[in-house]
């Protein structure tokens, strides 16, 4: 009988020992968490990425790494980011190309299904931005120049399958403006050589254009969303200015592998949320003209599915695909 209870006590004392240190090894997250970004250092995605992950990070006390991957129109990230390990530690920081680069290319080595949602934090519109010196006062008057020569109109995007780019497109699509497309990678260089008339017409984000239009080195020729930035009240949008049923944005997304753990997605879910949900994080955001949505997983997949679907329809109509 004896011998029956100090094997009893010796493994209750075991297990006792052994739970907790199971518990503190398997608790999530034991080591940084990497926040891949698609675009180079200093653009939109990556000013709005360090600013949401910065603050997940200190209300939360997770350490989230923020990680430059430009390159292929976003591509390089989200292949990285799709075949990581399912472990929560890798997640990408996503803009539109996340729906719209499986239609736009014509092979990535990713699928969307690749990926799970983790938090939609918010969409802004664009600028279509020309050089004062082209001598377009109007969107009337750029496709006008544009019909003079197959490259009468140099526009400089962010990079293939960008907002930047995709804007362009489907603005070209309704009006028939005729470009020779350049692409960058990132919305700094594109911008800084329409500035210096390398370029003709580019499309960025309201904030970092405003300074531009402010000194009149750069000329606003429409906002690209359905209605006016309020950091931008006094320009007109693609729509107002005569193209109707004009829209398009930019939009922000936290994504993971397809496979990662439930408890994990809702754990990032969670941080981020929170995150989202403090005013000086969505002041911050509305004064470089980012409309804060902080949506969940499940809103965030419906969302992503649905942009797949419609940009499909827009590049299939538009013809447009890339190698």
């Amino acid at each position: 009988m004896k011998t029956r209870f100090k094997s009893l006590f010796t493994a209750l004392l075991a297990t006792a020992i052994v739970a907790p240190a199971a518990q503190a090894a398997g608790k999530y997250p034991s080591r940084p968490i990497r926040v891949v970004v698609m675009f180079p250092a200093g653009g939109s995605a990556d000013i709005v990425g360090r600013m949401v992950a910065q603050k997940a990070g200190d209300l939360s006390g997770f350490n989230f790494v923020v990680e430059n991957r430009p390159g292929a129109g976003g591509n390089l990230a989200l292949d990285a980011v799709a075949t990581a390990a399912p472990d929560g530690y890798t997640v990408v920081f996503a803009t539109p190309g996340i729906a719209i680069n499986p239609s736009l290319y014509a092979k990535v080595p990713y699928k969307l299904s690749d990926f799970t949602a983790i938090s939609l934090v918010g969409e802004a519109p664009l600028m279509l931005l020309a050089r004062p010196s082209l001598g377009a006062k109007s969107i009337e008057d750029l496709v006008k120049i544009s019909k003079k020569a197959p490259d009468a109109i140099r526009f400089g995007s962010s990079g293939n399958g960008s907002s930047s780019h995709l804007a362009a497109e489907v603005l070209r699509s309704m009006t028939g403006l005729q470009y020779l497309h350049v692409p960058y990678k990132g919305g700094g260089a594109a911008m800084t050589d329409v500035i210096g008339a390398q370029t003709d017409i580019t499309v960025q984000p309201i904030a970092e254009s405003l300074p531009f239009i402010r000194d009149k080195r750069l000329q606003a020729m429409g906002q690209t969303g359905r209605t006016r930035s309020p950091i931008a009240p006094d320009i007109p949008t693609i729509e107002e200015e005569g193209v109707k049923g004009y829209a398009s944005t930019t939009w922000y997304m936290v994504a993971a592998p397809a496979k990662v753990p439930q408890e994990v997605v809702d754990t990032l879910a969670r941080t981020f949320s929170e995150a989202l949900r403090q005013p000086d994080l969505r002041e911050k955001l509305q004064n470089i003209g980012v409309t804060t949505i902080n949506g969940g997983p499940a809103q965030g997949n419906e969302f992503l599915a649905s942009e797949a679907a419609r940009w499909e329809k827009l590049i299939q109509a538009a013809k447009i695909r890339l190698e």
